[in-house]
């Protein structure tokens, strides 16, 4: 497959971000029709949409999707509720803001949770993970995150799965950034509920968040849930009665999000995506460290989703006018969400190829030229 990507509007910028995205122009064009919600042609679109992504997961025997109005958090928040009970104990994995995310969906609801934090730039301890399961037996869940936004970092998704298993706790993974581009694989990777949207590495666009749940375990979530409108699993008996949405769907981004599917099989699936995203993200690194900027991340821990790279040292440089500068070029980047270290992030995500990423990192050595910056090198350490 070429690596040239078709620019989506000549007015439009290429968003290098985790989420929303550059999109394709057959996903836009497909949202220029109304459907009713009752319709016929809708409700097979939704029920293809559907299981497109259950196949994704390798989840179609085992687990059903239960589709969410609203982003990805929704979709978070929905799944926390429902299938954690009220009596409940969650175990949260955090090295991120949406790890922390979690822990604050389970404050509002009064679930019981305790956590194992780790810094932004460091992966949980299985070793840890595993003692704390074994001394409390009253924790129930584990939610971890596959690949945490805040700095790029891919989690030991199968080593958590593998620990929460052997102590027979139920796994709940947040694979917003990763889902559709980093295999996860229901028959290799046990786990009861996998959340996630379609605005992310599937590249439609924002509206809607989902989550793939182990059928078995959805059956007993009735009465579980906090909300009426984030109730999986009445969302879930309705559409199985029905084969419609409880209220109002997001309609235009569901055959967006249709289009979408087509393209992402189209490229190959998760191997054809994660090919493309592997490449830009290589692209992205070489060329950032021949100006001197330096990643956060080691290469065995940075996700080929979004890269953070450590602010130069140079006083000269000053974020908002690199930012609105590579803007004024058309391309859009992402600031910093880190503790650890001043920083900024670049995706490699969304309809970007080779092209694209090196018309971003172009940009780049113009814009700091233009402030007077040498090195992108940071402060040492």
């Amino acid at each position: 497959m070429s690596n040239t990507r078709k620019d989506p509007s000549p007015k439009d910028p290429w968003l290098l971000t985790p989420g929303p995205l550059t999109t394709t122009a057959a996903t836009k064009e497909a949202m220029l029709h109304d459907w009713g919600s009752r319709d016929t042609a809708f409700i097979e679109t939704n029920a293809r949409v559907l299981n497109r992504l259950l196949a994704i997961a390798g989840a179609s025997e085992t687990h059903v999707c239960v589709p969410m109005q609203g982003s990805g958090t929704f979709a978070v928040e929905a799944t926390l509720g429902t299938l954690i009970p009220r009596d409940g104990k969650a175990l949260i994995l955090i090295n991120g803001a949406y790890g922390k995310r979690m822990v604050r969906i389970l404050d509002y609801m009064g679930r019981a949770h305790v956590i194992l934090e780790t810094p932004e730039d460091t992966p949980p301890d299985p070793a840890e993970l595993d003692r704390m399961l074994a001394a409390d037996t009253a924790i129930t869940h584990v939610a971890a995150v596959h690949c945490e936004t805040t700095s790029g970092i891919l989690n030991p998704i199968a080593e958590i799965a593998r620990i929460a298993a052997k102590h027979g706790r139920s796994l709940l993974i947040d694979a917003m950034s990763a889902f559709g581009a980093i295999a996860l694989d229901a028959r290799e990777i046990p786990f009861d509920a996998l959340m996630a949207s379609s605005n992310k590495c599937l590249e439609g666009v924002p509206g809607m968040g989902y989550a793939i749940i182990r059928k078995s375990v959805l059956e007993t979530c009735e009465g579980n849930a906090h909300s009426l409108s984030l109730d999986l699993y009445d969302q879930w008996v309705a559409m199985e009665k029905t084969s419609q949405w409880r209220f109002t769907p997001p309609i235009h981004v569901i055959v967006a999000f249709d289009a979408a599917l087509e393209q992402f099989e189209a490229e190959g699936g998760v191997a054809g995506r994660n090919a493309r995203y592997a490449n830009n993200c290589r692209i992205l690194m070489e060329g950032m460290r021949a100006l001197g900027f330096r990643a956060l991340l080691s290469g065995n821990l940075q996700a080929p989703i979004i890269v953070t790279f450590h602010l130069p040292a140079d006083p000269r440089f000053v974020f908002e006018i690199f930012y609105n500068s590579l803007r004024d070029r058309g391309y859009v980047i992402y600031p910093g969400k880190l503790t650890v270290a001043d920083s900024f992030r670049i995706g490699c995500i969304g309809n970007l190829g080779e092209n694209e990423m090196r018309g971003a990192l172009s940009a780049i050595s113009e814009v700091i030229t233009e402030m007077g910056v040498k090195t992108g090198a940071p402060a040492a350490a």
